[in-house]
């Protein structure tokens, strides 16, 4: 069984990403698969799961909440909040950290293409983080 954090969920369409300890690709899960009530589940809280490979890349299952909580004081499992946009007065531009890019780029993909799968997601977040890196526009 492997473990990792919610990277997203949402509730309303039962799906999110969790983010495997490992560090290998997110892993798809779907409420259908969750051992809890949905509503428990939130970014940031930690995760038991089994890995299967679906038809869309690789699939969580029997997933099970290993912490109901996030620590006392803190963003729940230190999960990255997209900044809120202003203009700057000096006429420039935010930059964002590689955690709130790659966060930013994942609602933007997924909501331009609802049917990327997990691995197509992966390597499209890969590359645009690293062409950002290289231009540094994000922050490391």
């Amino acid at each position: 069984m492997a473990t990792g954090k919610i990277l997203r969920f949402d509730e309303v369409r039962g799906y999110g990403f969790i983010t495997p300890d490992d560090g290998d690709e997110d892993v798809f899960m779907h409420a259908n698969d969750l051992r809890s009530d949905k509503s428990l589940f939130r970014p940031g809280l930690r995760v038991a799961f089994d890995i299967e490979d679906g038809q869309r890349g690789l699939k969580a299952s029997d997933v099970r909440l290993i912490e109901r909580s996030a620590p006392a004081g803190t963003v729940p499992g230190d999960v990255v909040r997209p900044r809120v946009r202003t203009e700057a007065e000096d006429g420039t531009c935010d930059v964002l950290t590689s955690a709130e890019f790659q966060l930013e780029l994942t609602e933007a993909l997924l909501h331009a293409v609802p049917s990327l799968t997990g691995t197509q997601l992966v390597l499209a977040r890969k590359r645009v983080i690293e062409l950002a890196q290289e231009h540094n526009w994000v922050e490391y």
